[in-house]
């Protein structure tokens, strides 16, 4: 595997349409992708020696989504802060060139615009995922 630029991480918003069409969320400087599993614990008073016990293939999974960026496109801005404020959970797709696609529910759990009075407005946020996702290898 060759090394990648962190650039080539795509993040977009689902429009809902049938088939669905996907945005790109413009602008992105840094991106973060976060896979969880939160385990089941089954530990008893007669495990052996007392070691802890975890259910396999019973875990919580989760995965989390953060970007930061500048303002570039208006119709992405837009559809991100109807998102948010609607607490809708549309679908979203991230992109790992030549690793995988991961197509699914999120929750964006905060939004945030910040800006210097000397430089550009930025933004920031964070997707929960808000439901099961889809792995394509690409």
């Amino acid at each position: 595997m060759t090394v990648q630029a962190g650039k080539d991480m795509l993040i977009k918003i689902g429009d809902g349409g049938v088939p669905e069409g996907f945005l790109s969320v413009a602008g992105l400087r840094t991106r973060t992708l976060s896979f969880n599993a939160r385990p089941v614990d089954i530990t008893h008073d007669q495990s052996l020696g007392s070691w802890r016990e975890l259910l396999a293939g019973s875990g919580i999974k989760a995965c989390t989504v953060s970007g930061a960026g500048v303002f570039t496109d208006a119709a992405a801005d837009a559809r991100l802060r109807q998102a948010f404020f609607d607490q809708a959970a549309p679908n979203w797709q991230l992109i790992i060139p030549d690793f995988v696609r991961l197509t699914g529910p999120f929750l964006i759990a905060a939004l945030d615009y910040s800006g210097r009075h000397d430089g550009e407005a930025v933004w920031s946020m964070t997707l929960s995922s808000a439901g099961a996702l889809s792995a394509e290898v690409i």
